[in-house]
């Protein structure tokens, strides 16, 4: 039966229950939000669904709080917060609403759970804490600050703030589903790309997209620069050793960086080049054929660094 009522609890929210409600508002868009902790209301019925209250998890009679004694845990032990259990049963058909191909559902599922519910699961159950000066940034500390003020009293302060909430919730899960799904669009691409490279050092695609992860897939240990067009130029960058950090497989010649335009055409000898970051991970260039020199001479430089 498809719900009428989307019930979580009422006073101040935290973004379990508002992402949970991003998915189920795009699922069920005809239920209302009911926000409330009355005991008529938090039991389970055909005419609802219930989440981050009520005190079960209990998929069939659709209730998915994480309060209660013996509260859920994944198999790897780790607990559950409403939006880990909304995510697990309505996830994949929030995720193929966007027309997503079937094939993808699963990984895009598995990437997004990892990488978006599981640490806002963490963070509810208090089994992680954001810190260091980046914790306020966290995506739980941010949609936080959208609560109304602690004197804020006014009849409704809490639900308008909930739903004035819910919009910006909102993008963050869809970008979260479009970024995933994209990754798995732009792999058969990248991928099709290192087959026509071969042993070469230098990968060229046919525009920006992520890379690294069909490069490491594929084992092409053997690439240490991408090319590929941007709107106006082209784009030399590297290739960075592991997800963490920005250690680079070879970084871009010392002396262009910094460097733009004419210091820069004299410090590489290639005409057209036109900017190397200081941090020498990534440079720009007029045309393709100033790209691929510049990427050369990068190649040549860093297997020579190597050998020495």
């Amino acid at each position: 039966m498809t719900p009428a009522f989307l019930v979580t609890h009422s006073g101040g929210f935290h973004a379990d229950e508002l992402l949970s409600s991003v998915v189920l508002t795009r699922l069920f868009p005809e239920a209302q939000i009911v926000r409330t902790r009355a005991p008529e209301w938090i039991t389970p019925a055909p005419d609802r669904i219930i989440y981050d209250v009520g005190g079960a998890y209990d998929a069939e009679a659709r209730i998915f709080d994480h309060h209660q004694r013996g509260a859920p845990l994944r198999d790897d032990g780790q607990p559950y917060s409403s939006f880990g259990l909304v995510w697990k049963h309505f996830g994949r058909d929030y995720i193929a609403s966007f027309n997503v191909p079937a094939e993808h559902v699963e990984s895009v599922h598995a990437s997004v759970d990892g990488n978006l519910v599981l640490p806002i699961d963490l963070v509810d159950n208090g089994a992680i804490s954001p810190s260091g000066p980046l914790a306020s940034l966290s995506l739980s500390s941010l949609l936080e600050t959208l609560k109304p003020d602690f004197d804020d009293r006014e009849g409704d302060a809490d639900d308008q703030a909930f739903h004035r909430a819910l919009v910006v919730a909102r993008s963050f899960v869809e970008a979260g589903v479009a970024r995933s799904a994209a990754k798995l669009r732009a792999e058969a691409l990248v991928t099709k790309a290192i087959e026509a490279t071969g042993a070469g050092r230098v990968l060229e695609l046919p525009m920006g997209m992520p890379f690294r992860a069909a490069v490491v897939k594929a084992g092409a240990d053997q690439l240490l620069f991408v090319v590929h067009p941007r709107d106006k130029d082209w784009c030399l960058t590297g290739i960075r050793r592991s997800d963490e950090g920005f250690e680079l497989r070879a970084d871009l010649p010392a002396s262009w960086a910094g460097l733009t335009n004419h210091d820069l055409e004299v410090a590489s000898g290639v005409e057209g080049a036109t900017f190397c970051h200081n941090g020498r991970f990534i440079a720009a260039a007029k045309t393709r054929e100033a790209a691929l020199a510049m990427a050369e001479i990068a190649v040549t430089q860093a297997i020579g660094s190597q050998a020495a």
